[in-house]
């Protein structure tokens, strides 16, 4: 589900209501507990929590104009998918998350290398991803992928 939306706002307002309550609590949530330095915005067509280019001015070693991402929230044709590039690069973070996971939920955790999707709406820990937002600092993300991508 591919959007043109220009802005959140925009991203939002164009979902059918049950995802649009989904992905506005999760943005609620995210805002909430991102340390101070990340940025929300677009990018690949979807909502974006990024480290801006003005912190981070060598931006995504993939195309270096675009800012460094670190969460994505996307409403996908089936689900609803919550992008963590933190979760791919750190083992540590990883691992305390699938523990976690067991502890918010009752079904089985969907996930693949940075994506957690979501079938059920009513089944999104929000609680477990404010802690998962909290849990890295722009300064942190930049050092962990600097590590990740030099080697």
């Amino acid at each position: 589900m591919r959007s043109s939306a220009e802005n959140p706002e925009a991203y939002i307002n164009s979902l059918p209501q049950e995802r649009k309550e989904a992905i506005s609590k999760l943005r609620k949530v995210l805002l909430e507990n991102l340390p101070e330095g990340f940025e929300e915005g677009m990018g690949y067509a979807m909502l974006s929590y990024h480290v801006p280019l003005s912190k981070y001015p060598q931006g995504y070693h993939v195309n270096p104009e675009l800012p460094l991402p670190f969460i994505n929230l996307a409403s996908q044709k089936s689900y609803v998918a919550l992008y963590h590039m933190g979760l791919y690069s750190s083992p540590e973070l990883l691992e305390w998350f699938t523990y976690e996971y067991l502890n918010y939920s009752k079904r089985k955790l969907d996930m693949g290398k940075s994506c957690i999707r979501f079938k059920k709406m009513e089944d999104i820990p929000y609680q477990l991803i404010g802690q998962l937002a909290a849990k890295m600092t722009p300064q942190e993300w930049i050092s962990t992928y600097e590590r990740s991508v030099k080697r």
